[in-house]
């Protein structure tokens, strides 16, 4: 388990399943120097220890806030957790036409097969986001997806305690 250090986060991230080690581990060091909090939905598709992810997050283990949460439900009932955003290439709006708050949390699925249609059944549709790409695209790559969406989200908020 990483080291859990308690500040109020600005935003959650969310990775559910995530499934390559090297993504979580960009993860970890964009949630430290955000001052977000990231969620880690099991199963993983690693070991958080495994070397790839250490070496993705460099140093950054110490200064982030990661929780680890056995499934999906557990995580919705003890998380403690405001309005959740899915970001999904199914999705019809834009991450850039949503209104985002500090403690939202922002949840993404897993690299090869996206988020579960029971998540994405189970919010409203104006919590269903996506990133502009071209029509013949099919995804981009998690680590960055995760970084245009939390720095939206932030840029809407005023980047507060960031400098």
């Amino acid at each position: 388990m990483l080291p859990i250090k308690e500040l109020s986060p600005l935003f959650n991230i969310v990775l559910f399943q995530p499934e390559i080690p090297p993504n979580t581990g960009n993860v970890i060091r964009l949630a430290a120097n955000t001052g977000s909090r990231l969620h880690l939905i099991e199963p993983l598709g690693f070991d958080i220890d495994e070397k790839r992810v250490k070496r993705a997050g460099l140093d950054y283990h110490e200064m982030s806030q990661v929780s680890r949460w056995p499934n999906w439900q557990t995580f919705l009932n003890e998380a403690n957790v405001q309005r959740l955003f899915a970001f999904t290439t199914k999705a019809q709006r834009s991450c850039y036409d949503a209104d985002f708050a500090d403690g939202d949390c922002l949840v993404f699925g897993p690299e090869t097969r996206g988020l579960p249609a029971e998540i994405l059944g189970s919010l409203p549709t104006d919590q269903k986001l996506r990133l502009p790409m071209q029509a013949t695209s099919r995804s981009l790559n998690l680590s960055n997806t995760v970084a245009i969406a939390l720095y939206e989200a932030l840029r809407q908020t005023g980047f507060n305690g960031l400098t």
